[in-house]
């Protein structure tokens, strides 16, 4: 049997965030966010050797080895190495050979940082696509607001307006992989996910496993209007 989920908070605790359930004051330590999202990133990656050496250190890395390894591995000197993952000079064909069969990857990849383009969507009030999803039905409307592809984020977004405007008595479970944040707009609607059920208002938001079942369970208040924001691994189909 599902049940209602005490409501939570975010707050700061010795400049960290916690998390404050409000049904039991209970607090919980929030991990640190990895990536500070108001960063700029430094101007010098758009250069071409320093885009090289960016490309280079995130692949050694990846692998698990040291400068001293990949040293041994390609008969580089570890002051070369060093200069080029700093972006300080600029390596010949050869050594970006060597480096491509010590790391496994394609010569071209260290270039995918300089070469790559940066798209962006931009999309006019109500000329969104709308879209069909599974279980959507007459007064169930999914608008997708914009869509990149391959990107260098490595993550597939997937931004919806929900809007749900008649009643119903029978309501589509989704389950699929990655995570999903919803942010209510217009009326109320309890919504579930896994055993929980979440009544949310305007302003309340809700960020989830997406792996769990989860849809409304509920129309309280019509019509009722969320932004539904869906993101997973580019590498990953979505069901």
């Amino acid at each position: 049997m599902a049940r209602m989920k005490n409501s939570e908070k975010l707050a700061k605790e010795d400049g960290e965030p916690t998390r404050i359930s409000k049904g039991t004051g209970a607090v919980s330590r929030v991990s640190p966010l990895i990536q500070d999202p108001h960063t700029v990133r430094d101007e010098r990656e758009n250069v071409l050797e320093v885009a090289i050496g960016h490309e280079v250190r995130a692949f050694r890395k990846k692998l698990g080895i040291t400068v001293a390894d990949l040293a041994a591995a390609t008969n580089i000197s570890l002051g070369m190495l060093s200069k080029i993952e700093n972006g300080i000079t600029s390596p010949s064909l050869t050594t970006l050979r060597s480096l491509s069969r010590a790391l496994g990857t394609p010569l071209t990849s260290f270039f995918r940082r300089f070469e790559e383009e940066r798209n962006a969507v931009f999309v006019k009030a109500g000329q969104g696509v709308d879209v069909e999803r599974r279980g959507t039905r007459a007064g169930h409307q999914y608008t997708l607001l914009g869509h990149v592809g391959s990107n260098s984020a490595g993550v597939m977004v997937e931004p919806y307006l929900i809007t749900l405007s008649e009643a119903s008595d029978v309501f589509p479970t989704f389950q699929h992989g990655g995570m999903e944040f919803l942010y209510m707009l217009e009326g109320e609607v309890v919504y579930r996910h896994g055993n929980e059920l979440y009544r949310m208002t305007p302003g309340d938001s809700l960020f989830f496993d997406a792996d769990a079942p989860h849809g409304p369970e509920e129309l309280t208040r019509l019509p009722i209007r969320y932004l539904s924001i869906i993101s997973y691994p580019q590498a990953s189909n979505r069901d």
